[in-house]
């Protein structure tokens, strides 16, 4: 049989079916693809959110906290301490008879030397003792020269047995009493003559009077009478000075004699004055817990004055307590001073410290610390070892590493004013 020629359309028709239904397929495919990468992209967002709010949280757990090194101070640390200037010598003048001021010879200001006549005084009532004291050792000298006269008589009659030995021991014992009458009537005038001596007033060293508290025909009192005795002069040598400074018991150990040391005064607040340290007293005053220290200073060129307040500066050795930390560092615990330093996965560590010295805002440590730790500022009272921390940007900028806390510090001042209390 012969075969027929196929049908074009027929052939169109039966394909058009499997066409669709494989494109239907494709189609399929794709929606599915599409719902799952949204579903992935969705479980994916939610799972970064979840880790990114994880993040947050921990970061947000951490403890913001500043930092700081320990600084050893290179320098010199500069105690600074009030003092009182006094002359080197000092001495109020009195008189040591009394009368009446016949006239002065030096005022207020005056620079005198020693032995120079200041003033004299009248004293009319020592003048007429003295001669009543002199008219009775005439009269005690010539009773004397009768009595021995006469013992030396009866101790001639005696040797030929003309008179007793009873009236020559009694002549003779009025001899000595005699003798014993004229050495008091001697010595009354020589007490009256070193007496009458005090008459002249004289300066007994080189210096200045710095206060002259009498006039002429002012009533002079000794004070032998009963009454107070009254300042005549005062005199001052100034070409030297003692500075006075009471040292809080902290510093004490650190001052030395012939240590330097030198003043400033308020008024002229750019110039230093040269000084050395003469002298400690070697004690702790138990009611200031302070040590008297003495500062002697040239003033041959009388730029300081007696009297004066300044301000004395001691250069204190910093070597016995190399670091130092703000106060504000501390943490004061029950078993001990401590400080929060943070260690290298970022958490607290409470390390135990000892004190040194306090210089005010920065207090040294004397032990606990190598240098080279982060010490937290102002820790809070409630943080506990092992807390997590994380260091922020401080006031002045970010916190120093840690290499920098072997670098030098600038000089520190350590002013102990009012009281000086240890």
């Amino acid at each position: 049989m012969e075969g027929k020629p196929l049908d074009e359309s027929a052939v169109s028709r039966g394909a058009t079916p499997a066409a669709a239904t494989k494109r239907g397929r494709w189609i399929a495919v794709l929606a599915v693809i599409v719902v799952l990468a949204l579903a992935v992209q969705g479980i994916w967002s939610r799972r970064d959110a979840h880790a990114t709010l994880e993040r947050d949280a921990e970061h947000a757990a951490k403890l913001p906290v500043e930092v700081v090194h320990p600084q050893k101070s290179n320098a010199a640390l500069d105690l600074v301490l009030p003092g009182n200037v006094q002359a080197y010598l000092d001495t109020p003048i009195y008189a040591r008879t009394n009368g009446y001021l016949r006239k002065w010879y030096a005022d207020i200001g005056a620079h005198v030397k020693a032995g120079q006549l200041l003033a004299e005084i009248d004293t009319p009532e020592v003048d007429d003792q003295l001669r009543a004291a002199r008219a009775d050792v005439t009269n005690a000298q010539a009773n004397y020269e009768l009595a021995k006269t006469t013992a030396d008589r009866w101790t001639d009659m005696l040797k030929t047995k003309s008179v007793s030995k009873q009236e020559t021991d009694e002549k003779v014992g009025d001899m000595l009493a005699k003798k014993g009458t004229l050495d008091a009537a001697r010595f009354n005038v020589a007490r009256l003559e070193k007496t009458q001596s005090f008459q002249k007033v004289y300066a007994p060293f080189d210096g200045i009077v710095t206060a002259r508290n009498v006039d002429v025909g002012a009533l002079i009192d000794a004070g032998s009478a009963g009454g107070p005795a009254k300042e005549l002069f005062h005199v001052a040598q100034a070409d030297r000075l003692r500075v006075y400074v009471n040292v809080p018991q902290a510093y004490s150990q650190q001052i030395r004699a012939n240590q330097a040391a030198y003043l400033t005064l308020t008024e002229t607040p750019g110039k230093h004055y040269p000084g050395t340290v003469a002298r400690t007293s070697g004690a702790v005053d138990p009611t200031q817990r302070t040590m008297l220290v003495e500062v002697a200073v040239d003033n041959r060129n009388a730029e300081l004055l007696p009297g004066a307040y300044a301000q004395v500066h001691f250069a204190l050795n910093s070597q016995a307590t190399p670091y130092t930390l703000p106060g504000n560092a501390l943490l004061f615990r029950p078993d001990g001073v401590k400080v929060a330093i943070v260690d290298d996965q970022q958490r607290v560590k409470l390390v135990t410290v000892s004190l040194g010295t306090d210089y005010g805002t920065r207090v040294a440590i004397a032990s606990g610390l190598s240098g080279n730790e982060q010490v937290i500022l102002n820790p809070q009272d409630s943080i506990v070892d092992g807390a997590p921390v994380r260091i922020v940007q401080t006031k002045a900028g970010r916190a120093k590493p840690a290499s920098g806390a072997a670098g030098g510090e600038a000089s520190g001042t350590a002013s102990a004013q009012a009281a000086a209390a240890g």
